[in-house]
């Protein structure tokens, strides 16, 4: 049975609401855990679509690399460093820097 995309977003958004303050995690990790691994484009337009909903820490996400590859989807060009920054993640030329150590993964931290 297909996911219908209100439904799927908020899938994604309970996941992200759930990534602590200073950790990040990717768009691919995300669709992994609710079973769609090829799911990450999905998990990008759930996020596009979040900016507007201040509960969901969409600056949080990034690619694969830690990359802010969604950073052009806030009100700013900045905003998603800036964000980040504020909670302690250090970003240099657009890319999480300790990608490694801030990584935050669902399913060690939530379980399956």
């Amino acid at each position: 049975m297909p996911l219908d995309k209100p439904n799927y977003f908020e899938l994604v958004y309970q996941v992200v609401r759930e990534i602590p303050e200073g950790r990040v995690t990717s768009y691919g990790t995300i669709a992994h855990y609710l079973g769609l691994k090829s799911g990450a484009r999905m998990v990008g337009y759930a996020m596009n679509a979040a900016h507007a909903l201040p509960d969901v820490p969409a600056h949080r996400v990034v690619n694969r690399q830690g990359l802010l590859t969604g950073k052009h989807h806030f009100a700013t060009p900045t905003l998603m460093e800036e964000l980040l920054l504020a909670e302690g993640v250090q970003v240099k030329n657009d890319q999480v820097q300790d990608f490694q150590t801030r990584f935050w993964n669902p399913e060690i931290e939530l379980g399956v």
